[in-house]
């Protein structure tokens, strides 16, 4: 006795097609997920006060390192130093998520997805 038309019989999963938005879903996700892996590796450096502090940052968003010139530390100054810190932290984060955006958009082709980052 044939199963064709028993109803409790799940029917057969479509064949992946090139056009299929299944597979395109799929290349998507993929190039999304090389995107923020690679953006892992890629790093930005970033001067402030005259280049009294740079600030190395990955394409998403986590420090490297911070060098500070003995100079700002000589001048005995906390609170310039503190303002420095922060004016540098900020502009790296920001040039970091420039970049990010700009390799996602990339990706998307300029579909208008919302930040997917976090």
């Amino acid at each position: 006795m044939s199963r064709r038309g028993d109803p409790r019989r799940a029917p057969p999963m479509p064949r992946a097609q090139p056009g299929n938005p299944q597979n395109l879903l799929q290349s998507f996700q993929q190039k999304m997920q090389e995107t923020q892996a690679a953006l892992e590796n890629e790093t930005l450096q970033v001067s402030a006060g005259g280049g009294a502090m740079t600030i190395v940052i990955t394409g998403q968003q986590k420090l490297q390192s911070v060098k500070i010139s003995p100079d700002v530390l000589s001048a005995g100054d906390v609170e310039m130093l503190q303002d420095l810190i922060v004016a540098a932290v900020n502009e790296a984060i920001e040039k970091s998520q420039q970049l990010a955006s700009s390799r996602m958009g990339e990706v998307t082709g300029g579909l208008g997805l919302p930040n997917i980052l976090g």
